[in-house]
């Protein structure tokens, strides 16, 4: 009796204690969106800042949330050294990315199983790691640091490249251990595992949450513009047939992709012409690429239904009905249109829709499903249990309880990354001779004039969260030979807030 006691005066603790968490999270992301779509990067910045004590090493792992959002903040405002520090953290707080102790795990998957999986320190999709090496480079390049911006592309499409072999890790280690564990065919794990096979069960998570087979998702896990990105940097900065080799490699993947895009066929096949000796350097006249982030990306919903659970009841299995909380990505705003670029000959060029953030992390979650879904059932059965314990020993009372905390617990980790965008837009054209490029917005307004330097390669880089936000732009040289030039347009009479340091 003292043992239950217990677990139900555990739950009751860590119900407040989730409670405050999951609502101070709340109201932090409700704060960062608030002013970061309406382009108020200095106050967006201030609301993920955190504070670390002097002389203390920050918790990367804890935090990881923040100082993801607090690298793209600094970005945004051109502080490129300040992002690439936040990013280095971040990464280090990605756990797949090392090895973490076996009693942590443990401690973790108790808290994940006995409350909800946001209780558990944020583990960063695979997509958001390959976009924080992505941000990286594009940070490094902006920098003019070439050698640094070299590496981190590189680590995106490693990333990329290892991502199908760590999900299918991941998905055998969970097969693995709840096959060991449902050995005691009256165990926990014993129960999960005949509920997840349970054809009533798989009739209800589909009609309630829709079945994973029937998602919009790439062929294969990729982020397309990290991948298109990749490219284009080999593409500038090729110093062999292995370098052109590579660029080729890059935009023929992300072309076969979306075999309707035309900039990205065009791109695909400038690569492999290059690689082949079929065009020269020499011969290319001086190019630039407009890559445009857009909108907001997707975000978390939580999604609650009763499924039915097969328990065990005075040594017989029964099927009961229970409440499990899952989450549902929720696609957000984009700017209305393209960017359109006039040169000195007054023909207009726009951007194109290249790839959107929801099919890449459609296509991650696809093969994350199982493991959420695992955790939920193992969490409902292990409540449904101290329920039906509570309800033998304290009666009605006892099973009320027991119930009301159960709920207050079932909840579905809704954290991700808000900075990420709706979809990505590109187009390339050659340099104007006059140097000068005129930048269109979504109604063929002047959104502002930009000065494209006497080079090979330029990327001129866009991102706009909202039709509310400017839009920053950064014109990168494609070979790192120079730092990058940044604007807001249109132009902003009030400079932005800025916060002095990574906290």
């Amino acid at each position: 009796m003292k043992a239950i006691k217990h677990v139900v005066l555990t739950l009751g603790v860590v119900a407040f204690v989730s409670g405050c968490s999951s609502f101070q999270h709340r109201n932090q992301m409700a704060s960062f969106n608030s002013a970061y779509s309406s382009g108020d990067y200095g106050s967006a910045l201030e609301s993920v800042i955190f504070d670390v004590g002097e002389g203390d090493e920050v918790d990367s792992e804890s935090h990881l949330l923040e100082l993801l959002h607090q690298g793209e903040m600094y970005r945004l405002t051109g502080r490129y050294e300040e992002a690439a520090k936040a990013y280095d953290l971040a990464e280090e707080g990605m756990k797949y990315l090392d090895q973490s102790g076996l009693l942590e795990n443990a401690a973790e998957g108790f808290m994940a199983v006995m409350v909800n999986d946001a209780e558990r320190d944020y583990e960063a999709l695979m997509s958001e790691a390959v976009l924080v090496n992505t941000y990286k480079g594009l940070a490094f390049l902006a920098a003019g640091n070439t050698e640094y911006a070299r590496i981190e592309f590189n680590r995106a499409n490693d990333r990329t490249r290892r991502a199908v072999d760590y999900f299918q890790e991941e998905i055998a280690e969970q097969q693995a251990e709840l096959k060991k564990e449902a050995q005691d065919e009256e165990s926990n794990a014993s129960m999960v595992r005949n509920s997840l096979k349970n054809e009533e069960f798989q009739t209800a998570i589909s009609d309630h949450y829709g079945a994973a087979s029937s998602w919009s998702v790439f062929s294969e896990f990729i982020v397309p513009s990290s991948t298109y990105l990749h490219g284009m940097y080999f593409l500038a900065n090729a110093t062999g047939g292995a370098d052109y080799e590579r660029a080729a490699t890059s935009l023929k993947r992300v072309a076969r992709m979306s075999p309707d895009s035309a900039v990205l066929q065009a791109d695909a096949r400038l690569a492999t012409d290059l690689a082949s000796g079929k065009q020269g350097r020499s011969g290319l006249p001086p190019q630039v690429w407009v890559v445009y982030e857009n909108g907001l990306g997707p975000v978390l919903e939580e999604t609650r239904f009763d499924v039915p659970l097969l328990l065990f009841r005075e040594d017989q299995q029964s099927l009961g009905y229970f409440g499990i909380a899952l989450p549902r990505y929720a696609e957000r705003a984009a700017v209305p249109g393209h960017i359109g670029m006039m040169g000195d000959t007054g023909e207009i060029v726009h951007t194109e829709r290249i790839s959107d953030m929801g099919t890449v992390i459609r296509t991650e979650m696809k093969e994350r499903f199982a493991g959420i879904l695992t955790r939920a059932v193992t969490s409902a059965v292990i409540k449904a249990v101290i329920q039906n314990e509570a309800a033998g020993r304290f009666g009605p009372l006892g099973q009320l309880g027991a119930a009301a905390l159960t709920a207050a617990t079932t909840q579905a980790d809704l954290r991700g990354w808000q900075a990420m965008p709706n979809h990505w837009q590109a187009a390339r054209i050659d340099r104007p001779e006059s140097g000068k490029l005129t930048l269109l917005d979504n109604l063929g307004d002047t959104l502002g004039n930009i000065d494209i330097p006497q080079q090979p390669y330029t990327l001129v880089y866009i991102k706009r969260p909202s039709i509310l936000a400017p839009a920053t732009v950064i014109t990168m040289d494609l070979q790192g030979g120079a730092a990058a030039t940044f604007a807001r347009l249109p132009e902003q009479t009030a400079e932005p807030a800025q916060v002095s340091s990574i906290q």
